[in-house]
């Protein structure tokens, strides 16, 4: 009889034992049965029988979790505070039925497009070639893409393969075609959104070996990806490279790691770059940009509302035969529903949330938990009917632009509309065919999609992201205005339109980025990333006393260790959340192994651990 440590795949708990009348090799993927429950589970390795019974493996799968995998997934589970059954979930095995990747040359349909680089462009090339880590600081339109290709080019030279992660999938469509364009067939895309078909079509490749550059989110970094040799992390500011959910882990650092492990050089990406990389990685700063662009910056001191000097540039912008895009934070025609009589905002029953009103679906749609009610006649507290609408969302203001003109042709740009890739496409395609006029859209216009024409971007509530109670509040406000005016001005002059009460601030680090990142650097030295390192423990239940008492006995604990500081405690900013009451504990350290011991002290089946958060609500 064989007894082995068993890591079930996607569960909480910790790996356990199992016994099989033949052996079994290390990562092979096995059923098995857990209280009467059909599950799936990774063999760690062999053990000694235990004193208690075992149960026995069931079927085997002729799939593999590779030492590496299985390794990486060990760091995950002790850094990230997660099992390592929900670490190993997060990669997709090889295939012990599948030969080895093959030698494929490149193959095209059409003539492959050259790409020659300016000086600069070379000089950058050379310092990403000289160091393990790098990051490319470059101004929007400076050329990145054409960096990465050609360091591709040199890494597949060694018959090696690369990796491109992307922060999102809304990334992908332009980015796959300058790709394809230079290296043909063997660019393979890798995202959440993929039929079963595509995806195992897509794996097939990937383990035959006619895949040679894989691009794609986050899941693209756990791969059965052979004889890699470059990650790319573009855009490597973008916070949705960390997850929200467990494990809280984080991409970008994540292929640091993996690079290192590897030995492989992991190439850093953006024009407004995390302040925690452009302290720790070497970094080439690549000015300029191939677009002569000529960008005024206008100031409107407003709060957040469709003022008429707003209406009249979209409209001067129109009637001049140019396009634009305006950006609002938030979704939906209304971010809140008020009452006037009594000033009770409608809440998500299962949230202390408001819920946004939706007017097509006449309906009011919680943003966090996908709870859906109709729209109220009268207030639920006070049954007055004098309900108001608060913080304007993208919905309202595309109906807002359309009514100034039946000739403006204006498009909604946000999660509610473009919820599938296809989507995606059509709407870029018809705005880069000149068929849309004015883009109104979230954070999502500034995802480094490739606008053709611009000549006007207006920023809507970007107050708003710098009051936020977040450490990273001015760098987030910042880099956003920076990623939306970098869309605009490409074929010429172009406006920016920015509301807010903060123009000496914005106007002070617009053209100078780095400057910033000096200034706050010295902000945060001693209290924040990257001098220091921060966690964040959740604690939810439905029974907020529970969660309460739990964070409350974890504090008492903490507080006794020094090498810890408890910055603050008490209930979340958004308490509730699906029917869980939620209280939260932030822990700052010197090291992270200082933080990792703590954690351990007071883990607790109520407690998620998210170690460097990005945010706090």
């Amino acid at each position: 009889m064989h007894f082995y440590r068993i890591a079930l795949l996607g569960s909480p708990l910790e790996p356990l034992t199992y016994h099989s009348q033949s052996g079994l090799p290390s990562g092979i993927l096995i059923d098995l049965l857990l209280s009467k429950r059909q599950m799936r589970g990774v063999v760690i390795g062999k053990c000694d029988e235990p004193v208690f019974p075992t149960q026995p493996v069931g079927e085997s799968y002729p799939l593999y979790y590779s030492a590496f995998q299985i390794n990486t997934a060990v760091f995950m589970a002790e850094y990230y505070g997660c099992s390592l059954g929900e670490a190993l979930n997060l990669f997709v095995p090889f295939d012990l039925g599948h030969a080895a990747a093959e030698r494929v040359s490149l193959s095209y349909s059409h003539p492959p497009v050259d790409i020659t680089l300016s000086d600069k462009q070379s000089e950058a090339l050379g310092f990403l070639r000289s160091h393990p880590v790098s990051l490319l600081f470059g101004d929007t339109g400076a050329g990145k893409s054409e960096i990465y290709m050609k360091r591709m080019d040199e890494v597949m030279a060694q018959w090696k393969r690369c990796l491109l992660l992307l922060p999102e999938i809304s990334l992908t469509p332009q980015m796959e075609k300058r790709f394809q364009n230079h290296f043909g067939d063997a660019v393979i895309l890798w995202h959440s959104k993929m039929t079963p078909k595509q995806k195992k079509e897509s794996l097939e490749k990937i383990r035959s070996g006619a895949a040679r550059i894989i691009a794609g989110p986050r899941s693209a970094l756990f791969l059965p990806i052979e004889e890699l040799g470059l990650i790319v992390v573009d855009e490597e500011h973008d916070e949705s490279y960390k997850s929200s959910s467990r494990p809280r882990y984080n991409a970008r650092d994540m292929a640091v790691y993996i690079g290192n492990l590897l030995g492989i050089p992991v190439v850093l990406g953006s024009a407004t770059p995390s302040l925690s990389s452009y302290a720790r990685y070497p970094t080439f700063r690549l000015k300029g940009g191939y677009f002569n662009s000529d960008r005024r910056f206008l100031f409107e001191p407003s709060i957040e509302a469709l003022t008429p000097v707003i209406d009249h540039t979209v409209m001067e912008n129109f009637r001049a035969g140019h396009q634009g895009i305006v950006f609002i934070p938030t979704r939906a025609n209304f971010k809140y529903l008020v009452c006037d009589s009594c000033g009770n905002t409608v809440e998500c029953p299962f949230c202390s949330v408001g819920m946004s009103l939706h007017r097509n679906a006449r309906a009011l749609k919680c943003h966090y938990c996908n709870y859906t009610e109709p729209l109220p006649k009268v207030c639920p507290k006070c049954q007055s009917g004098r309900l108001s609408t608060s913080r304007l969302g993208t919905a309202e203001a595309v109906e807002h632009f359309a009514a100034l003109s039946e000739n403006l042709r204006v498009a909604q740009f946000d999660r509610d509309v473009i919820t599938t890739q296809n989507k995606l496409i059509k709407v870029l395609r018809s705005f880069n065919d000149r068929e849309i006029d004015l883009l109104v859209g979230t954070q999502m216009l500034s995802k480094g999609h490739d606008y053709h024409d611009i000549s006007l971007a207006v920023v809507m509530g970007i107050d708003n992201i710098l009051a936020q109670s977040d450490y990273r509040a001015r760098e987030r406000a910042l880099s956003l205005l920076v990623q939306i005016a970098g869309r605009s001005g490409r074929a010429g002059e172009s406006t920016v339109y920015v509301q807010s009460f903060n123009e000496p601030f914005f106007r002070r680090y617009l053209e100078d980025y780095e400057l910033f990142l000096r200034d706050e650097m010295a902000l945060r030295e001693g209290r924040y990333p990257p001098t220091k390192k921060l966690a964040r423990l959740l604690y939810a239940h439905k029974n907020g006393l529970k969660a309460k008492g739990e964070m409350e006995a974890a504090v008492e604990k903490l507080r006794g260790i020094g090498s810890v500081d408890v910055m603050g405690y008490g209930a979340s900013p958004i308490e509730k959340i699906a029917d869980k009451y939620r209280f939260q504990i932030l822990l700052r350290s010197e090291k992270s192994t200082d933080l990792i011991r703590a954690i351990k002290s007071v883990r607790s089946p109520l407690c998620e651990i998210d170690m460097d958060p990005v945010e706090f609500t």
